[in-house]
């Protein structure tokens, strides 16, 4: 590594954020300490597996850089993206000392840029092996992949019957460093697929050359010790979902959603509220209007509420593009004004919590934030 590019102060990278804290209509805070600290305790529970990082979609839309570089400093030296495109952008923003898998493989054509970038494809279908052998033999070099087969998700990675019709000298010129594959019903503990999907992968990686196995995902690390193998792939985790569904929640909370107050009101009763008028109110009402709406990624349907100094404020009416409305009744005349901050995400309200309300899961919360947040990191 002595010849890698140093990583940059995370608030240096051209992900971070461009948005003041003036000029945002809400604040997300990320807290790349409590990242690190997931990342000791998924590293506690697998012992001698070695603990990848996943950064896809921007780190789960955190920033991919910046996560990168803090789970670097706790020695996490392998990460996998799903798109080349992800991985060129953070192949420029760390340098050359990390490896970085492409879990989606490489789109036809586009082996030459995987190369430039110093980036190793995981292997999903014979075609994609092919490719990778025609660029190895033009580099004259043995090139560096992951293979995947598909144990029983059926979505990535060589099918059985494929990985079976393989010839001798399939991977020649490949340097296999993991055959992976990925649990499908992991977060389903007691779910029988998880076996049969493990013994699946056995049965499939005894067909291929000897390499390192990776087979669990965040969850997949809580099934125990015969999942692990060499190389665990945690993602969620990391940013603080619950890998463990049902359960009390292992990991800290990772992220922080505050919204600006845009405006106040009161409004008599049957007052029509928002888009559609689909709430009238029921008596005399105090509200306010957040700067905060589904352009920033929150449902449209969640019936969710925000919260201020512990007490909780009901969304009343549509959920608009830039705005939601709240109930503030509960709160002291005068308690709340422009430009203060009420939480979306955070000790009052888990982003696990968010996601049970807008029936959807902690991922597509993360990954839906957009980009019109004032992005605080701490922890650094």
């Amino acid at each position: 590594m002595s010849d890698a590019k140093a990583p940059l102060p995370p608030t240096t990278f051209a992900n971070a954020s461009t948005v003041s804290e003036a000029a945002a209509g809400a604040i997300l805070t990320i807290d790349l300490g409590a990242i690190r600290e997931n990342y000791r305790r998924l590293k506690t529970r697998l012992n001698a597996a070695h603990c990848a990082g996943v950064l896809k979609a921007d780190g789960y839309g955190l920033g991919a850089a910046q996560v990168a570089s803090a789970l670097m400093k706790e020695g996490c030296d392998i990460f996998f993206v799903a798109l080349l495109g992800e991985g060129i952008v953070l192949r420029k923003a760390l340098g050359s000392g990390p490896d970085i898998f492409v879990l989606n493989g490489l789109s036809p054509g586009s082996e030459s840029q995987a190369l430039a970038a110093g980036l190793h494809p995981v292997i999903n279908s014979a075609a994609q092996l092919k490719a990778w052998r025609e660029a190895a033999r033009a580099t004259g070099q043995r090139l560096a992949a992951a293979i995947q087969v598909d144990s029983g998700m059926s979505r990535l990675g060589m099918a059985p019957a494929e990985v079976q019709a393989l010839a001798k000298d399939a991977f020649d010129d490949i340097d296999i460093r993991f055959v992976m594959s990925h649990l499908a019903c992991a977060d389903e503990p007691r779910n029988p697929a998880n076996e049969a999907q493990r013994l699946a992968f056995e049965r499939l990686r005894g067909m291929l050359p000897r390499a390192p196995a990776s087979l669990a995902n965040s969850s997949g690390i809580f099934l125990g010790a015969p999942y692990h193998y060499d190389l665990a792939r945690p993602g969620a985790a990391l940013y603080g979902i619950n890998p463990t569904p049902g359960e009390p929640n292992p990991m800290l909370p990772v992220v922080r959603l505050q919204a600006k107050v845009a405006q106040t009101r009161e409004v008599e009763k049957g007052a029509g509220i928002g888009y559609g008028h689909t709430y009238h109110a029921r008596g005399p009402l105090r509200l306010a209007t957040i700067s905060f709406g589904y352009a920033d990624g929150w449902h449209r349907r969640a019936a969710s509420a925000a919260w201020f100094e512990g007490v909780r404020l009901p969304f009343v009416g549509r959920i608009s593009m830039d705005s939601i409305i709240l109930d503030i009744s509960a709160l002291p005349a005068g308690g709340l004004g422009e430009g203060d901050l009420v939480e979306l995400i955070g000790p009052s309200q888990s982003l696990d919590d968010v996601a049970g309300h807008a029936g959807t899961i902690g991922y597509e919360v993360l990954t839906s934030l957009g980009a019109r947040f004032h992005r605080r990191y701490v922890g650094i």
